[in-house]
């Protein structure tokens, strides 16, 4: 299986990258504070323009708190990981995705 990565440093520029692909996105890692557009609006945007399927996004913070998990969660989020990241939980996560 070949995979491709595409890194965006903004959300804004996630969602260029996003319409931009010539095939389906099956997975978005994207912190919660960014410049510009929050990760959270990024993904309230990518929940509601991106029907058939929803890549699955997992959501970044360094603030594990109750509020940012309840708001991702509620908005669609598929999984909520805390800084730092545990890259073995992560890379088990992704063999389930993937």
């Amino acid at each position: 299986m070949k995979l491709l990565f595409v890194f965006a440093y903004s959300g804004e520029e996630a969602l260029t990258c996003l319409k931009d692909l010539d095939h389906e996105a099956v997975l978005i890692l994207s912190d919660i504070n960014m410049p510009g557009m929050s990760g959270l609006e990024l993904l309230r945007q990518i929940k509601e323009e991106h029907h058939e399927p929803p890549p699955t996004v997992m959501m970044i913070t360094a603030y594990g708190d109750a509020e940012n998990y309840n708001t991702a969660i509620r908005l669609g989020a598929d999984d909520f990981l805390t800084k730092p990241l545990d890259f073995s939980v992560l890379k088990e996560k992704l063999k389930a995705i993937i």
